[in-house]
């Protein structure tokens, strides 16, 4: 039966979810990346589309921006659709002095100032990871087919609930503990996977940089140029 947030029938959402953030780019990669994609949903203008992807049925819905969100899709995809693997596809802000724009990031772990860490069990902070098998499958694909002149990188991330925080220390102490980029969504969804004992990965593309000063992708770029971070999620799915 269809949830608060989610207007469709078990079944209707395949097992294997690729997570943009920005509902646009959603309804690109049903368009251009899966096969017979089909509209199941559309509540408050979220549109999920289920098709398949070398034959696999996959499904693609957006996160929207922060945990918040993140989570309460996450949780109705684990809990009420039996959906298995969700692989967040989206862009990050470079920390890293070894990551530069339009480089890939798969992210082995989520270090966060959220909430998600600790409200799960009491008086723990937890480490929040993506999911082995998908983060090999991811890694894999990344080795064998990265095109000339895109570097992908393997390392933590940071998920920060606030866009607008002019916290130079803070990025200058996960810099220093190797964190490669900022988002706001991969804590909640590695988290949201542990607590309901699902799978989870994230793939993103840098789409500017905090400390190089290196030139940012215009809206548009980050809407379309995913291509190589949509192909190595798509093998993290399939692993």
């Amino acid at each position: 039966m269809a949830t608060p947030h989610i207007g469709c029938e078990k079944g209707d959402i395949a097992e294997l979810v690729l997570m943009p953030g920005d509902p646009r780019r959603a309804r690109r990669i049903a368009e251009t990346f899966l096969d017979d994609a089909r509209l199941v949903s559309e509540v408050r203008g979220n549109e999920i589309y289920t098709g398949s992807h070398q034959g696999t049925p996959m499904s693609v819905m957006a996160s929207g921006m922060g945990v918040p969100t993140t989570a309460l899709y996450a949780t109705e995809l684990f809990r009420f659709y039996g959906v298995r693997r969700i692989c967040r596809v989206g862009t990050t802000g470079g920390i890293s002095s070894k990551v530069k724009v339009r480089d890939v990031i798969i992210a082995n772990a989520a270090h966060t100032n959220s909430s998600i860490s600790t409200i799960l069990v009491p008086d723990v902070h937890l480490s929040l990871t993506a999911s082995f098998d998908m983060l090999r499958g991811a890694v894999d694909q990344a080795r064998a087919s990265a095109p000339e002149g895109v570097q992908v990188h393997v390392g933590p991330v940071y998920s920060s609930d606030f866009f607008y925080l002019d916290r130079p220390d803070i990025v200058a102490g996960l810099d220093k503990l190797g964190t490669l980029g900022v988002e706001m969504e991969s804590a909640a969804l590695f988290g949201c996977a542990l607590a309901e004992d699902a799978e989870a990965l994230t793939v993103l593309t840098v789409s500017d940089h905090l400390t190089n000063g290196a030139g940012d992708m215009s809206a548009e770029e980050r809407e379309t140029s995913f291509g190589n971070a949509l192909q190595i999620a798509a093998a993290g799915l399939l692993a």
